[in-house]
Formats: C-alpha cells, sequence, structure tokens
C-alpha cells in the first residue's frame, strides 16, 4: 500500500471515529436489536454486491462488543480472496456502513471481515506488538507502532494488555499512532 493511500485511510478512519465520538455523546449504546437490524442490512447489501460480482460466499452475522460483525467466507475455494485484500475489505466496510447509515438514520460502527483477513490482520498486529516489547525488553522505555485505524489501534491495545504492558494512542488525524510502555 502507498503512502498516499495510508494516509487517505488514516484521514478517514480519524473522521469515523470523531464521527462515532459525537454520535455516542448525543446518542445512548445501540442495543441488540438495532445491532441485528444494523447486522441484517449489510449482510443483504453484502449479498446483493456478490450476486453483481458473481461471487459466492457465506454470510455470518454477530453482535459483540456493541458493534455488529459481518463475517463474509467460503468452504470453496472461490474468487472471495479478490475482496479479501485489507484495502478492499476496508472499503466495503465503509461502503456498508453507509448502506446501514442511509437505511437507519444512524451513524455505524460495524465490522466486515472477508475470507478472515480480519483474523489475518490481528496476526499481524500481534507480530508487531510482539517486536515492540521485544525492544522495550531490549532496554527501550517505550516504543511506538505505526499509524492505524482507530479499529486497529483498539486491538493492539488489547493485545498489549494480554502481554501485560501499557498503551496509548498518541499523535492527531493520520499521524494517529500506539505507544507501549510497561505497565
Amino acid at each position: 500500500m502507498t503512502d498516499v493511500t495510508q494516509t487517505e485511510e488514516a484521514a478517514a478512519d480519524e473522521a469515523v471515529e470523531a464521527e462515532a465520538t459525537t454520535e455516542e455523546s448525543t446518542s445512548s449504546a445501540p442495543t441488540a436489536g438495532q445491532l441485528e437490524e444494523e447486522g441484517e442490512i449489510a449482510a443483504d447489501y453484502i449479498e446483493e454486491l456478490l450476486d453483481i460480482t458473481d461471487l459466492d460466499g457465506d454470510i455470518e452475522i454477530d453482535t459483540r462488543g456493541g458493534r455488529a460483525y459481518v463475517s463474509v467466507n467460503s468452504s470453496e475455494d472461490t474468487n472471495l480472496r479478490l475482496l479479501s485484500k485489507p484495502e478492499t475489505v476496508n472499503a466495503l466496510q465503509e461502503l456498508t456502513r453507509i448502506a446501514v447509515q442511509t437505511k437507519t438514520g444512524g451513524f455505524s460502527r460495524l465490522i466486515l471481515d472477508v475470507g478472515g483477513s480480519r483474523e489475518a490482520r490481528v496476526a499481524e498486529l500481534t507480530i508487531l506488538v510482539d517486536k515492540a516489547i521485544e525492544r522495550i525488553d531490549g532496554g527501550a522505555s517505550s516504543a511506538a507502532l505505526p499509524a492505524m485505524s482507530s479499529y486497529e489501534r483498539k486491538l493492539v491495545h488489547d493485545v498489549v494488555s494480554e502481554r501485560g504492558f501499557s498503551s496509548e494512542s498518541e499523535g492527531e488525524g493520520r499521524d494517529r499512532h500506539t505507544v507501549i510502555t510497561r505497565a
């Protein structure tokens, strides 16, 4: 991915995070029913997309942590992997969020996973965290990770906490990143 693409994605993520903060401050957390509705709308949207592109996939809907999660997987070796690239999943997620927002009138924090792309990203982020912790164990007082989306930073904070270390997000806009320190 190019720096320009990363910059555009980071700016979009910060806009989404700011919008989410604004929405959260003016309304209560979504109910389980609202999250299920978001998931159903998103699943319908993704199903139409798969039909248009002539791709096969099984759609699963889950709700946890105040978010609707929609996963698209295939048990066969299909071309679904074409949609599972991180940049593509992020773009599809934003389009799906817009579709949900259009139908519900409310902001959506929906997470989309295509072909296990999110699990793969969690594995990559875990490796980044482990390398940062190695630097701290080697004598560094802290270790900064590259700029990433608010969702990815949250995943990093979770992994860091599991490892018994502390982390904070620092920076503004597209430069927002996570810094890890000893607890």
